[in-house]
């Protein structure tokens, strides 16, 4: 486990020159400006750990300074309380700020001010956590593991304090019940050993510190929240008053927040740690704030990210009118806004009912193909003769008789094999064009005559009825009950 002062040293990774710099002006911090202050008292926490958390003596030893004030300066110093002051002057006071505001203004260039201070304040608590940690952690060092919420640690640092049995403590206010449990069982078995007097004040400062810090932060977005509707109005008008001042304070500003892509302003205020006992699967992944809000919210559970990113979209280009002091009435904001809802209701709208359509009328006749003299010989050229299908047939077991043709052979099949003529190949009675009839009607030609040359009576008159009246006879004599008859000789 490595301590806060590994951790910022790996950070921070100040040379010696550096260090040597900051002690050679170390009377001179009360007029350095609070970014200056802010890296001091991270260079000044770095030189005052020890690389380890069991060694209680060793920490004491090692330990240049053991006040929360000369870590942490953001917070009482002068610049910060002079803002805190100045919210509770206007605050108790009629706002007379008007949406033509600029920067010569007064109340509004201190809501730029706080507004901006907030991610000073956040990096602030996470330096007091470290310094907390670090110092608590020889009476109960699984704690930190167990409770990753910074505020919630130094909430459960204060109540738990020097105390030995956990049981008797009421976390419940603080903590779920399923962290208190497993708090509580960890603690039975924890290599941890009380704390002295000393150790315990520097560490109650220290949770005062954090919680101190937490309550300026919460001072100045309620304030910026109520003059939400000056500041940004058209970004307050899409996304509401209070997620567009927690989406301003995690930017830094509006102008900072202008600068953010759409597909970034998404995440913003999103948290990847979950409490101890709670499970991690149902969590979901790249929500901030925006996923939060009541918008988004109002919508069924499978649409919620696709409105989080029309919502962003249009805060974006909703903060960046206010930046540019365009549309001060808020009048943009609602037209986002209307477009918006008018979406998610084309989303949340109903399939539309599939039309039975009645089946086309079929086609009566036959469908005309092309055709003629040329597509006829063509496909009398191309039929499949005699020939060619023997010489697509081989004998098993006996090899087929080739010819030589240019520089390829050719397999002969069962050609080779037949005896006789060939038959030519036969055309397809199909694709022959029907023979035209000139004649007028279906009568027998004027020209056909009933007499007929024999050689034993010359011309004979002959009745063509009476041949077929005698085959007739014959067939009803041996076929007529439908199979062979029988000659009795």
């Amino acid at each position: 486990m490595s301590s806060l002062a590994d951790e910022l040293a790996a950070d921070l990774d100040f040379s010696d020159e550096e260090r040597d710099l900051y002690h050679d002006d170390e009377g001179h911090s009360d007029t350095m400006d609070m970014e200056t202050e802010k890296e001091t008292s991270h260079t000044t926490y770095t030189h005052t750990h020890s690389p380890t958390h069991h060694d209680t003596p060793a920490i004491n030893d090692t330990l240049a300074t053991n006040d929360i004030r000369k870590v942490s300066k953001l917070l009482h110093s002068k610049h910060t309380q002079d803002v805190l002051k100045r919210i509770d002057y206007f605050k108790s006071q009629t706002s007379g700020m008007t949406r033509d505001a600029g920067d010569e203004d007064e109340e509004y260039s201190l809501i730029i001010q706080a507004n901006g201070m907030t991610a000073d304040i956040d990096n602030e608590i996470q330096t007091v956590h470290k310094f907390l940690r670090d110092h608590y952690a020889p009476r109960f060092p699984e704690l930190e593991s167990l409770v990753l919420n910074p505020l919630d640690y130094a909430r459960t640092v204060r109540a738990i304090g020097n105390a030995m049995d956990i049981s008797k403590v009421d976390l419940r206010p603080i903590l779920p019940s399923a962290t208190i449990m497993v708090i509580t069982v960890t603690h039975t078995t924890t290599g941890g050993h009380p704390m002295s007097e000393e150790a315990w004040q520097v560490t109650e400062e220290a949770c005062a510190m954090a919680l101190g810090l937490d309550a300026a932060r919460k001072k100045i977005m309620g304030y910026v929240e109520s003059r939400m509707s000056i500041i940004a109005p058209n970004l307050s008008n899409v996304v509401g008053s209070s997620t567009a001042a927690k989406l301003l304070t995690a930017a830094g500003g509006l102008m900072a927040f202008c600068k953010i892509p759409s597909c970034n302003v998404q995440v913003l205020g999103s948290s990847r740690k979950t409490n101890t006992g709670f499970s991690s699967a149902s969590m979901e992944r790249h929500v901030g704030y925006i996923y939060h809000s009541e918008t988004v919210s109002a919508v069924p559970h499978d649409l919620r990210k696709k409105v989080a990113k029309i919502l962003a979209a249009k805060c974006v280009l909703a903060a960046r009118i206010d930046a540019q002091h365009e549309s001060t009435d808020g009048e943009q904001g609602r037209k986002f806004r209307e477009e918006i809802d008018h979406k998610i209701e084309k989303m949340q709208e109903a399939a539309p009912h599939k039309i039975t359509k009645a089946l086309p009328i079929p086609d009566e006749g036959p469908k005309k193909r092309r055709g003629g003299r040329r597509v006829r010989k063509m496909k009398e050229a191309y039929a499949m003769t005699e020939l060619r299908a023997a010489r697509n047939r081989m004998a098993f077991g006996e090899a087929e008789d080739e010819v030589d043709f240019g520089d390829e052979t050719e397999g002969l099949g069962m050609a080779a094999k037949q005896i006789g003529k060939v038959r030519a190949s036969v055309a397809d009675q199909r694709n022959k064009a029907p023979k035209k009839s000139w004649n007028t009607s279906g009568i027998t030609s004027g020209l056909a005559s009933s007499l007929s040359f024999t050689p034993v009576q010359g011309i004979e008159l002959i009745d063509p009825t009476a041949a077929a009246e005698r085959v007739k006879q014959a067939n009803e004599k041996y076929f007529g009950d439908g199979a062979f008859s029988t000659i009795k000789k």
